[in-house]
């Protein structure tokens, strides 16, 4: 089934997905959100898949463990899956622990026609043949075949319980060693202080985080090897210049609150046209008149607003955007298009990669095209994000001159 003859090479599959939504209403989310994920394995038919998924248990964990052993057990033995006869899963489940607790599940699934892969043990310095299917949960600061970090406090002080971070394991599959790193960047906490400046805030606390996990994988601890870093970047488009494009011709009204004079609230209506509403911004509202220009064209339009990613142009690098903003979709099960009225629409789910990682990609392509970067489930509630995912395939023999290097043959 994985691998046709017409595209030679081991196929991979990379997917994102904030699932918060999927525990907090798990009855009506939960087999709409794994029928697509299904239909997009079923389509591309991997080797080998990776699923990195952030916020995952919802916002309370604890009530929500029942769902959270529930999905796991169907993703593990559905007859979706049944051709991946070995897999790992690592899910955070330490939600005690405030100082290391990242919500963050990771699932790789292994195809069993795909031969020989091999998992790095951090401890160990050495690569170790994946067999069978294992889950590892609760603290997994103890396993060693994975790197997981949470910010320290100081990164976002005013979210006095942040739970962004980062897990990392590399592998070697083909002959290409690889890691591939599960991330949530900070959000933005009000739409108001977005709009002040120009790149926002919490641009400058995305970027600062953003560096350290950069710094982090490619520091002298371990040898370099390309990456995919994949998750929730919470990218925003910038506030200031968006508001500006949106409301060229309109005048702005300013709310105050009577006791503190603080700015609560931003209306913007049409010079004309009976001074029609626009815009109204609050700190968790971003209510523009028209959502079609989000969509249009999958809001192509837009993109030259998306400029987080362009401070790290040198060190990661992102195929072509073709889909709409990833967030934030109503939480409606019978609503699979329309966004939410909290936030300015934005690509917060990415998949990005190192400039190794994209040469290995692109020179996989062929005059068969085998690259695609898209987001699942268009016309379906995929909960308040919509996943993401990148497929391609690995040439044969790509990462051949480099076997001896990531000795990835040295197995325990």
């Amino acid at each position: 089934m994985a691998g046709k003859a017409a595209a030679p090479g081991t196929a991979v599959l990379l997917v994102t997905a904030n699932v918060g939504s999927l525990f907090d209403d798990p009855e009506n989310l939960q087999k709409n959100w794994l029928r697509e994920f299904y239909q997009v394995v079923h389509t591309h038919k991997p080797h080998f898949m990776a699923l990195h998924c952030q916020e995952f248990g919802g916002k309370n964990y604890e009530a929500s463990m029942s769902h959270v052993d529930k999905f796991v057990k169907e993703l593990l033995s559905s007859d979706a899956m049944k051709e991946y006869n070995r897999a790992r899963v690592y899910l955070d489940e330490n939600y005690r622990s405030q100082e290391h607790f990242t919500a963050l599940g990771s699932f790789y699934f292994l195809h069993e026609s795909l031969k020989n892969i091999y998992q790095f043990d951090f401890k160990a310095k050495k690569y170790k043949k994946v067999t069978g299917k294992e889950i590892y949960s609760d603290t997994l600061e103890s396993t060693p075949m994975l790197e997981k970090e949470k910010f320290p406090q100081d990164y976002f002080p005013e979210c006095k319980w942040s739970r962004k971070g980062f897990v990392r394991t590399r592998w070697c599959v083909a002959d290409c060693a690889f890691d591939l790193v599960n991330i949530h960047l900070f959000h933005d906490a009000s739409n108001l202080v977005a709009w002040e400046s120009s790149p926002s805030v919490y641009a400058g606390i995305r970027h600062k985080a953003l560096g350290y996990v950069l710094d982090r994988i490619i520091d002298q601890r371990f040898e370099k090897v390309s990456y995919f870093v994949f998750g929730d970047f919470n990218f925003r488009l910038d506030s200031k210049s968006v508001v500006e494009t949106l409301c060229t011709k309109a005048t702005m009204q300013t709310v105050r609150a009577a006791d503190t004079n603080e700015v609560v609230k931003l209306i913007f209506r049409e010079s004309d046209n009976d001074r029609k509403v626009m815009l109204q911004l609050e700190k968790k509202l971003f209510d523009y008149f028209n959502q079609e220009v989000f969509r249009d064209d999958n809001g192509t339009a837009l993109l030259e607003f998306d400029k987080e990613l362009s401070v790290f142009k040198d060190r990661l690098y992102e195929l072509d955007i073709s889909f709409p903003p990833s967030y934030p979709y109503s939480e409606d099960s019978s609503q699979g298009k329309q966004y939410m009225n909290t936030r300015c629409p934005a690509w917060c789910d990415r998949v990005l990669m190192s400039p190794s990682a994209k040469e290995l990609i692109l020179r996989s392509e062929s005059e068969e095209k085998v690259v695609t970067y898209d987001h699942i489930g268009a016309n379906v509630c995929m909960g308040d994000h919509k996943p993401v995912f990148l497929a391609f395939r690995v040439a044969p023999g790509a990462g051949k001159a480099h076997a001896h290097v990531h000795k990835c043959c040295v197995v325990q």
